[in-house]
């Protein structure tokens, strides 16, 4: 593919974007495209260099509960959403604001339903292999490894402050001509360079883990339907290390090594995610909502939801049920 534009191009008319070339919202060096008010709206922001790599904005919503299905190329990508509701389906994850994303394109196809009426709001940086296995490699011929590992090994997570500010960088840049040039060419340099700091961070990590036990493993997923079946009540670590028959040390660390994520942080997802049914389908109040999930004030529910969704759950419900 000579140009990443040409695919976005094909795609997003298929989805209801059109070009807008009057919009200056954005850095003028890329070009902008708007959603079709039948479907949706809001806008897509892109900028790309030939085949090597683009830098790409979205803030748009739809009119309706969509699943968007993309045959992606080959490419490397790494997202943050500054708000968003809605679920990955292939595999299944839940997509959180606030959290850094990372995607292998050329595989197989990208599935996600999107939320009616709930922006998303998103920042990304897309490499292609023009970049990350040829200006790479012959720029260090000697030292080369391909980052394609490192990339893979995000995944979906909350703990990459480095990334977060990068791509809040990027973001808000506005600057013209050759200098926004060599500011986005910096910025997917820098994105690889962290990124690649981050997989040995945490292979190091790992490395210091113990290996999960086939008895572990069984534990673990009772653990883990029992929070399925009790996440809205007061679960204390004592109860689930008699349930697991572990200790408190060892459930805390087995549990992320298999879940990917610390049991507070796994009880939250559920109940978020149960709150955004509630405001969207029930005529529940703000605190009925809190208490039905788990959480005693509205207002630390309130600042959980806006943390996980980057929506504050009474404008949530004003956008979901419009």
């Amino acid at each position: 593919m000579s140009n990443i534009v040409d695919f976005y191009k094909e795609q997003f008319a298929e989805k209801g974007f059109i070009p807008d070339t009057e919009n200056d919202t954005y850095c003028g060096i890329g070009s902008t495209w708007k959603f079709s008010d039948e479907i949706g709206g809001g806008y897509f922001w892109i900028y790309s260099v030939k085949d090597l790599f683009s830098i790409r904005i979205h803030d748009f919503f739809f009119h309706k509960d969509t699943i968007m299905e993309f045959s992606w190329p080959e490419c490397l990508s790494i997202d943050q959403y500054e708000s968003v509701s809605g679920e990955e389906l292939s595999p299944y994850r839940r997509l959180e604001a606030g959290s850094i994303k990372s995607f292998i394109g050329g595989y197989k196809p990208y599935k996600v339903l999107i939320h009616k009426k709930i922006p998303v709001r998103s920042i990304g940086i897309e490499i292609m292999p023009a970049y990350y296995e040829d200006c790479l490699k012959k720029r260090y011929p000697g030292e080369y490894a391909s980052p394609q590992e490192a990339f893979a090994s995000v995944g979906q997570t909350m703990n990459f402050p480095e990334m977060s500010k990068l791509l809040k960088q990027v973001k808000d840049y506005r600057g013209e001509g050759i200098a926004a040039s060599l500011f986005y060419e910096g910025k997917v340099a820098e994105a690889i360079a962290l990124t690649v700091e981050w997989n040995k961070r945490n292979l190091e990590r790992q490395e210091v883990e113990r290996r999960l036990s086939a008895k572990d493993i069984e534990e673990l997923k009772t653990i883990t339907l029992f929070l399925n079946d009790h996440y809205a009540q007061d679960v204390t670590i004592e109860e689930l290390t008699k349930i697991a028959c572990m200790g408190a040390t060892k459930l805390q660390s087995t549990f992320k090594q298999y879940n990917d994520c610390t049991i507070t942080e796994y009880i939250q997802q559920r109940r978020m995610s149960q709150a955004e049914h509630l405001l969207a389908h029930t005529d529940l109040n703000i605190g009925q909502v809190a208490k039905t999930v788990g959480y005693t004030k509205a207002s630390r529910f309130a600042e959980l939801f806006r943390k996980s969704t980057g929506i504050l759950p009474a404008e949530y419900r004003k956008m979901a049920q419009k």
